[in-house]
C-alpha cells in the first residue's frame, strides 16, 4: 500500500482503541472522559470489579479537591452531579504541638475570603466520586470499561501499543497510559525505574462524628510523630481523619478495639468540636515518596501515583494527579487536531516537560515540610513556629499560599483554568 494517508487510516482502524488506560481508580476515569469527549476512543482496564466499589457505603475516605480540580470535574461533566455532596473548605488552620499539651500560640490561618474564587477547596467522599466516574464511563460511547481485569503483559511495536489481560484478552491502541498507582506494573514492564524512600510513618485513616459543627474548617495539627489532619465532611458533624504515626505505633494502634483506638485519638483531636465517636471504617496506608525517573516511554505515559507518590501532608495527591490528567489530555488532543501521531516521542515529551518539574518540586516540598515538622527538636520547633507566625502576619504571602494550594498558580492546562479542552 503506497498511499501514506491510506496506510495511516488502515493502521488506526486496526486498533481496538486510540488510548489504553491501565488503572481505573480516579485519574484513569478522569483522563478517559476528557479524551473521549474530544473524540478519542478509550479503553479503561480496572482491576476492581465495579459493583464491589460502587456499592460501598460511608467509610470516611475522602479527598480534598482544589479549585482547579473542581474546574476539571466541571469540564468533563461531573461536578453538577456532585455539588450537593461536597463540603466547601472555608478555612484552614495549622498548628504545631504535642498531644495533650495543646497547640503552639503560633499557627497558620488561611481564609477563603482572602481570594476571589470562593472556597479554597472541597471535601468529597471517595464513594461519591467513584460512582460519578463509573456512571459517566458507562454512558460514554467512546469509552470501553473492563472491570475486574488486570494487565499482565504489554508490548510496543511500531505505532502500536498492546496489552494482554489476565483473562487472555489482547487489546491494542496508539498510546498506553499507566494510571495504576505507586507499584505501577505499566512503568515496571516499560523498564522505568523509581527513586524514593519510606518515611517510617503510617497513616491511620477513619472518620469521626462530633457534637459541634465544623464550620467548613480544615485542621492540621503537627505532632512529633507526624501530622493529624481533621477534614470537614458534608453535613457539618462528620470529619475525615488522617493521623500519621510511626510504623510501629500505627500497627499497634490499628490492632486496638474501637474504644481503645478512640481513647488514643481523643487527646490528639482535642475538644474543640465536642465529644467525638468513630463513624467510619479504619484503614492504614504506609507513607513514602516515590518518583518515576521518566514519565514517558515509547507510546507510553504515566499519570498520578504511577508517576509520583507524595506525602499526604497537604492533601495534594489527587490534585497532583488531576494536573497530570489535564496536561496530558491537552497535549494529546492538541496533537490530534494538528494531525500528529499522538503517540510520537516528541508529543509525549511535551507532557513530560510540562509535568515532571512541577510534580517533583511539590513532592520534594512535601517531603521537606514533613521532615521539618515530624520531630520534637526544640531548635526546629522554634524555627517553624516563627515561620508560621510570620506567614500569618503577612496578608500577601498568605494569599500566595492559598492560591498555590487551590491550584491557581503556574502554567495551568485549559481544563484547570476553567476553559474547554
Amino acid at each position: 500500500m503506497d498511499n501514506p494517508a491510506l496506510c495511516a487510516i488502515t493502521l488506526a482502524m486496526e486498533h481496538d482503541s486510540d488510548i489504553l488506560i491501565a488503572g481505573g481508580g480516579l485519574n484513569g476515569p478522569a483522563l478517559a472522559l476528557a479524551l473521549a469527549q474530544a473524540g478519542l476512543r478509550v479503553t479503561v482496564i480496572d482491576a476492581r470489579p465495579a459493583p464491589a466499589r460502587a456499592e460501598i457505603g460511608f467509610d470516611g475516605r475522602a479527598y480534598a479537591l482544589a479549585i482547579a480540580s473542581k474546574r476539571l470535574l466541571t469540564g468533563i461533566g461531573l461536578w453538577s452531579g456532585l455539588a450537593d455532596k461536597v463540603q466547601p473548605i472555608l478555612q484552614i488552620k495549622a498548628s504545631d504541638g504535642i498531644a495533650g499539651e495543646g497547640a503552639s500560640p503560633y499557627f497558620l490561618h488561611f481564609d477563603s475570603a482572602e481570594i476571589e474564587e470562593g472556597p479554597m477547596g472541597f471535601m468529597l467522599e471517595d464513594r461519591h466520586l467513584y460512582r460519578a466516574f463509573l456512571t459517566a464511563l458507562e454512558a460514554s460511547p467512546n469509552v470501553t470499561l473492563f472491570s475486574g481485569e488486570t494487565v499482565v503483559a504489554q508490548e510496543i511495536s511500531g505505532q502500536q501499543a498492546s496489552v494482554t489481560l489476565a483473562s487472555g484478552t489482547r487489546l491494542t491502541g496508539r498510546v498506553l497510559i499507566g494510571c495504576d498507582g505507586r507499584g505501577s506494573g505499566t512503568a515496571a514492564r516499560a523498564g522505568i525505574r523509581r527513586v524514593g524512600w519510606g518515611y517510617g510513618q503510617t497513616a491511620l485513616v477513619t472518620a469521626v462524628a462530633h457534637e459541634r459543627h465544623h464550620q467548613g474548617i480544615a485542621q492540621q495539627f503537627f505532632m512529633p510523630a507526624g501530622p493529624l489532619a481533621i477534614l470537614p465532611l458534608a453535613g457539618g458533624h462528620h470529619s475525615s481523619i488522617v493521623w500519621s504515626e510511626s510504623d510501629t505505633a500505627a500497627a499497634a494502634i490499628q490492632a486496638l478495639d474501637d474504644d481503645a483506638y478512640l481513647g488514643l485519638l481523643r487527646p490528639r483531636f482535642g475538644d474543640f468540636l465536642g465529644p467525638i465517636s468513630l463513624a467510619g471504617a479504619r484503614f492504614t496506608y504506609p507513607l513514602s515518596l516515590s518518583l518515576a525517573q521518566s514519565f514517558v516511554a515509547p507510546r507510553l505515559a504515566l499519570v498520578g501515583d504511577a508517576a509520583h507518590g507524595v506525602h499526604p501532608i497537604a492533601g495534594q495527591g489527587l490534585n497532583l494527579g488531576l494536573r497530570d490528567v489535564a496536561a496530558l489530555a491537552e497535549v494529546l488532543v492538541d496533537a490530534l487536531r494538528r494531525g500528529e501521531d499522538i503517540g510520537a516521542p516528541d508529543v509525549l515529551e511535551r507532557y513530560q516537560r510540562w509535568r515532571r518539574f512541577d510534580s517533583t518540586t511539590l513532592a520534594l516540598g512535601m517531603d521537606g515540610v514533613n521532615r521539618l515538622f515530624s520531630n520534637n527538636n526544640p531548635v526546629l520547633r522554634g524555627m517553624r513556629d516563627l515561620g508560621m507566625g510570620l506567614i500569618s502576619a503577612m496578608p500577601a504571602l498568605r494569599r500566595t499560599f492559598i492560591r498555590q494550594a487551590a491550584g491557581l498558580r503556574g502554567d495551568l492546562p485549559r481544563l484547570l483554568a476553567g476553559q474547554p479542552l
